[in-house]
């Protein structure tokens, strides 16, 4: 065996560092693309100068109160002898100071007011009114709308989960969910669709396998579907006292059971001309384990169930596991529109953007992508013609390369176009990638423990964290609103006198 000396080890390190350092020097800073493989080399600034990880300053976190604090304060303020379903009954908005705020231009302005003018009055004129936040996984599981939901039904009333889909695919902390083996799910941004398109406004929907053989001797079959009140739900999220079932392409005779206990409470039939319906039902107290039973020949397709109090606030989670927030134009218009008429959505909140950023490949893509979530935007208004909406972008995401954990090369870009195409759609844009510090902020709230170790996703501390950062700039608007509103009254009275 050759005997390797000292010298030889140097005269291969130095041969090495000949082969490489030209090859460190002339490297672009993207690296080399290969056949469309991307290859890349330290470059020359980076070994003179090595990156290090760049620690973000999260103090500002720490003044956000994501405990129910907040809220029994709050209720101290009402009178409890007069609630409905938690309903307050005075006119007492918690002012809160917010690090960010909600982007509007002129006509996304007078939206956004307009819905906290409906949110304002909802109690005095024992109404409901209706919010839907759509978003990918991070919001999946109801962890950041359950908490927005909270605040909003204990400032402006309202009770209940809102709507829950047939089949809902994902864990949640708002409620218990059991279904038949024979209901099957289709969704319009996977692989097993409905035919027709008629999904309404939770993208998703249900149907039961029908028994054939029965079916021809005019044996209907049962399907069936649970939901009980979650022991870990926020205490508004507990209670509800409607029941409403939203079906269409029913063109059997299909009987409806409603029972709570094992005790039959309603027995009744769906409408059977095919047209988009709502079944509805009312408690006198909440129902411990609820139990709606199907039994037809021929399935309809069973949109949602949504429970709900009697006025106030409704606000649904409709989580959408890798969508990027441009299937909405896919669904038919008139199963969307009638469930928003019927539920008088007047918010609608779309958070995307984070399933498209580690595939953008240049800035055309990225404006790409925009372009196409506008048209998404301007369906969604033609659908439920009373909504603002607020467009919530991509939190920031981070990807480990040449030793730290950095944000995506083309995130800050998204961010700056969502909110362009979102402001010229006529919807406001609420900056989640600024509100958690901005570029390189994600590696500080993994280390906080309010982000998982995928670098993308909160954790459930995380989400309630950016839950309240929403809704503090949520609440500095409609305080922006309300002063606008006292400002012009004033004016009136003058103009009296």
């Amino acid at each position: 065996m050759k005997e390797y000396r000292p010298i030889h080890v140097l005269f291969f390190l130095l041969l090495t560092a000949v082969i490489l350092l030209p090859l460190v020097y002339f490297t672009p800073k993207d690296g080399f693309n290969v056949f469309g493989i991307n290859i890349s080399f330290m470059t020359w600034e980076h070994l003179l100068n090595p990156v290090k990880q760049e620690h973000k300053n999260l103090d500002f976190l720490n003044g956000i109160n994501i405990n129910d604090n907040l809220d029994q304060d709050f209720l101290k303020t009402v009178n409890s002898d007069s609630i409905s379903l938690g309903l307050p009954t005075k006119d007492t908005v918690l002012a809160v100071k917010s690090k960010t705020k909600i982007h509007m231009n002129g006509i996304s302005k007078a939206s956004l007011f307009s819905f906290f003018s409906e949110l304002s009055s909802a109690s005095k004129k024992n109404k409901k009114i209706n919010i839907c936040h759509y978003g990918d996984s991070q919001i999946e599981g109801d962890r950041m709308t359950a908490f927005i939901r909270q605040r909003l039904q204990t400032q402006f009333g309202g009770a209940g989960p809102g709507l829950i889909p047939t089949i809902n695919a994902y864990n949640t902390i708002s409620f218990k969910q059991q279904y038949s083996s024979n209901f099957k799910r289709k969704i319009l941004f996977g692989k097993d669709k409905l035919h027709n398109n008629k999904y309404g406004i939770m993208l998703s929907s249900a149907i039961f396998e029908i028994d054939s053989s029965s079916a021809r001797k005019g044996i209907p079959t049962e399907a069936w579907i649970t939901i009980n009140p979650s022991p870990v739900a926020y205490s508004r999220c507990k209670v509800f006292n409607d029941l409403s079932v939203y079906y269409n392409s029913c063109n059997s005779h299909c009987s409806i059971e409603i029972y709570n206990n094992e005790q039959l409470l309603s027995k009744d039939s769906l409408i059977s001309d095919g047209q988009p319906h709502v079944f509805k039902w009312n408690f006198s107290s909440t129902p411990k384990n609820l139990k709606i039973v199907f039994k037809s020949t021929d399935s309809p397709i069973i949109n949602a169930v949504s429970l709900e109090g009697d006025i106030g606030v409704q606000m649904s989670n409709i989580a959408m596991r890798g969508s990027s927030g441009t299937s909405f134009g896919a669904v038919d218009f008139g199963s969307m529109s009638f469930m928003h008429n019927t539920l008088n959505t007047q918010l609608i909140i779309l958070q995307f953007g984070g399933n498209s950023v580690p595939y953008f490949k240049d800035s055309s893509a990225v404006r790409n992508y925009a372009y196409r979530f506008k048209k998404q935007i301007e369906y969604v208004k033609s659908c439920s013609k009373n909504a603002a909406i607020i467009v919530i972008g991509p939190s920031d995401m981070a990807q480990y390369k040449e030793g730290i954990y950095s944000t995506y090369k083309f995130l800050p870009y998204c961010v700056e176009q969502m909110k362009k195409q979102s402001l010229i759609a006529g919807a406001s844009y609420w900056d989640l990638y600024d509100a958690m510090g901005g570029r390189n902020s994600m590696f500080a709230w993994v280390k906080n423990g309010l982000a998982g170790k995928d670098y993308v996703h909160f954790s459930n501390k995380g989400a309630s964290k950016a839950s309240q950062l929403f809704y503090n700039a949520l609440i500095s608007a409609y305080k922006q609103w309300e002063n606008n509103k006292i400002s012009i009254n004033k004016k009136v009275d003058d103009i009296k006198e």
